[in-house]
């Protein structure tokens, strides 16, 4: 045998040897993860995905890391070493191969990735095979066994035995979820003292038949999902109120899908464009604040359990989402059909047209906006589209028992405690015609619901987490013992009317006690104590006025409010002066007031009072000067008012209102209130109006120690008893 041809021969052979390797470790004994994979991992992938460089937000470094995959999701399927990206990667199946620099991975390592996760992608030989890696489905999937078989199977799996909470627990747990306050003690007794066996649904279905409260209560939760505010300051931009619309909507119950297809498709005059039409900026602003952006942004985020914050900028590095399937989602919203994709504030000459997050769902977009918007709401509420209803659920759901089926409650990719609770759960809830009270109604009488509480929740579902009252429960409930309710004053109306924290604009209180100012969507509230909120619950005007003309209310001893001898309705920068001519013939003294109905910067608003006997007065947009009118043998008081030119600008909006007193006023009620002022309790002796506000309060009778230091004697003393009763664990936490 010559030279050359033996060498061709061990060519050849070694040939058939590489080539029986290649396919070798599907066949041999299981391949070892430390020994046979690793090597492979480090010697050829760590210059990207090695510790802390993590290029796609993969890391390769550990098992584990292998396992957990990157922003483009799973890099491994145990079982389906085929279909699994890292080895469609490496072998170039699919592009762009890895590694992209040095060289490439051999046939006989693509083979030993192949082999190890096709054997189960297994820690060690002898180790089980490798859990999967979560991927959220889009269509819903709905199991056999109802609802609450898989609640009860989930429960006894995971070893949760406890009885239901008491009446009393429920009662006031169900009070604060549906109506937003503490139940009177009468409320109470009545449920406690009732022996039927079906008293807690009754009770459910009786509060939330109370369509009034329950939707007063629920406007301020979708008013943080919508972004929405009635009386608002946004420095520079402006927006729509929905209010409106969307207190009818809760009202009548209306439909989550039809609310969610004429929030994206406003059509009629009485739709809520506000939601589409975002904020919108005077002056340049960020190519991510655009309103078509921010749609996008809101859409996905409330909708879909999606955050494309970071990709309407650039593409996620946190993850999958690129900066193209942003401005996809944005096209449908915008007037153009066509988006210039703008990356860090540069634009890049790439263009894009109407496209869905999800490919499967698409259809033709139209070509005007209002077939694009139609399209979109189209989309959302595709029955092809479960990822919609069910990030709805999951938010109910979180909303009622403090923690979410899937949490973070906006990272709708994160694997559920239960999928198949989840799922059977929004089957039925679709089923059922989207309906919002049949939902929360599920729920709350689910036993889910009425486990005693746990303080710090794990991964494995134990019972309702323990919650902090919201800023609109914590004032409400002060209002339902004391009979003290705010009152709104309309901005044109020459009448006010008792109503809900959640319909007054934000005050230092309320946003200590964590009421957002709504500038952006608010799924999750912060529920930390902070120094300013201690600050306000100790020392605040806010809080002191209430329970002091709530002590005051319940004693009969609170006067009626002064009416104004003048008031001006809303004036703004273009209204022509409003001449005043008043009698003040024996009166000692006038108060004249400015009230801010709705500017943009309070703090630059500047208002003028010309007067015959005092002169120029300068005020601003919330003010108070009192003129003495002794001595000035005055019959009558002629002035006129008007807002100063010089702050007649778009980023200021002045909008104020002028009042002339008598006397001096009540700030909180400036006008007269329509309907009749609740009744004091003035009837009861005072050693029973205590119990009665401990009974409230807490929910149960003083202990001797307690009924001791109950003092009621004076409005000071009821007061203060309120204000303690409301500082504790009991009042301001739902267990």
């Amino acid at each position: 045998m010559t030279k050359s041809v033996f060498a061709l021969a061990v060519r050849c052979f070694a040939s058939v040897i590489l080539a029986a390797l290649a396919v070798a470790p599907a066949a041999w004994a299981q391949v070892d993860y430390q020994r046979d994979v690793h090597p492979v991992l480090a010697a050829k992938c760590f210059a990207c995905h090695g510790g802390d460089k993590r290029s796609g937000g993969l890391s390769l470094r550990d098992y584990q890391s292998v396992l957990d995959g990157g922003r483009s999701g799973a890099a491994v399927v145990p079982g389906e070493g085929g279909e699994s990206l890292l080895v469609r990667r490496v072998s170039g199946e699919i592009k762009p191969v890895m590694p992209p620099v040095g060289a490439p991975l051999n046939e006989r390592e693509v083979a030993v990735l192949r082999a190890w996760i096709d054997q189960g992608a297994r820690s060690a030989p002898t180790a089980t095979a490798a859990k999967r890696r979560f991927v959220a489905p889009l269509e819903l999937t709905k199991p056999t066994a109802t609802f609450e078989e898989l609640l009860d199977a989930y429960l006894k799996k995971n070893g949760v035995t406890a009885a239901p909470v008491a009446d009393t627990v429920f009662a006031r747990r169900v009070y604060l979820d549906l109506w937003g306050f503490l139940p009177s003690p009468e409320q109470l007794r009545e449920f406690t003292s009732d022996k039927g066996a079906d008293k807690r649904g009754r009770l459910v279905r009786q509060l939330l038949a109370h369509r009034e409260n329950t939707s007063e209560h629920w406007l301020s939760y979708w008013n943080d999902l919508l972004r929405n505010e009635d009386r608002f300051g946004t420095y520079g931009g402006d927006r729509l109120s929905i209010s409106p619309w969307l207190k009818q909507a809760l009202s009548d119950n209306m439909p989550f899908d039809r609310m969610l297809r004429t929030l994206l498709n406003p059509r009629e005059k009485t739709d809520p464009e506000g939601f589409i039409r975002g904020v919108n900026w005077r002056g340049e602003a960020n190519a991510s604040q655009m309103p078509w952006i921010q749609a996008a942004q809101n859409t996905a985020q409330v909708f879909l359990g999606i955050n494309l914050k970071c990709n309407s900028c650039h593409d996620s590095f946190i993850s999958k989402w690129k900066l193209k399937q942003a401005y996809g989602l944005a096209a449908y919203f915008s007037p153009d059909p066509k988006l210039e994709l703008v990356r860090c504030d540069a634009a890049t000459g790439e263009h894009t047209t109407a496209h869905f997050l999800y490919p499967q769902l698409d259809r033709p977009a139209g070509e005007t906006l209002n077939e694009r918007r139609a399209t979109a709401a189209a989309i959302f509420t595709d029955p092809r589209n479960g990822r919609t209803p069910r990030t709805m659920v999951n938010r109910i759901w979180a909303k009622l028992l403090g923690r979410g089926i899937v949490e973070p409650v906006d990272d709708m990719d994160q694997e559920p405690w239960s999928p198949e609770i989840l799922d059977r759960l929004t089957s039925d809830f679709v089923e059922h015609g989207y309906d919002l009270q049949w939902l929360i109604s599920t729920i709350i009488s689910s036993k889910a619901y009425q486990l005693p509480s746990v303080a710090q929740p794990d991964t494995v579902f134990r019972g309702p987490s323990i919650r902090r009252v919201t800023a609109e429960q914590f004032i409400d409930s002060i209002s339902a013992i004391t009979g003290e309710w705010p009152v709104l004053q309309l901005n044109n109306s020459r009448e006010a009317r008792y109503v809900r924290e959640a319909r007054l604009a934000s005050s230092p209180l309320s946003r200590a006690l964590g009421r957002p100012f709504r500038d952006q969507v608010i799924t999750e509230r912060a529920t930390e104590a902070t120094t300013l909120q201690a600050l306000e619950l100790v020392n605040g005007k806010d809080l002191y006025q209430l329970v002091y003309r709530g002590a005051r209310r319940m004693l009969g001893q609170l006067p009626p409010s002064p009416k104004p001898l003048f008031d001006s309705l809303v004036m703004r920068g273009d209204t022509k002066p409003v001449a005043i001519d008043l009698p003040v013939a024996g009166l000692k003294q006038l108060y004249l007031v400015v009230a801010d109905a709705g500017s943009y910067a309070t703090d630059m608003v500047k208002t003028n009072w010309t007067t015959d006997a005092f002169g120029v007065i300068d005020t601003g947009a919330v003010s108070t000067k009192v003129v003495e009118l002794t001595g000035k043998n005055l019959d009558r008081f002629k002035a006129s008012v008007r807002v100063d030119p010089s702050v007649h600008r778009s980023d200021i909006n002045p909008s104020v209102r002028f009042f002339v007193f008598a006397e001096k006023p009540n700030y909180q009620q400036l006008v007269p209130v329509a309907e009749q002022r609740p009744a004091p309790l003035a009837e009861t002796t005072k050693a029973q109006l205590a119990r009665r506000v401990f009974q409230h309060a807490m929910g149960r009778d003083p202990l001797p120690r307690e009924l001791r230091l109950l003092r009621t004697e004076t409005p000071e003393e009821l007061a203060d008893l309120v204000w303690a009763l409301s500082m504790t664990p009991e009042f301001q936490l739902i267990p």
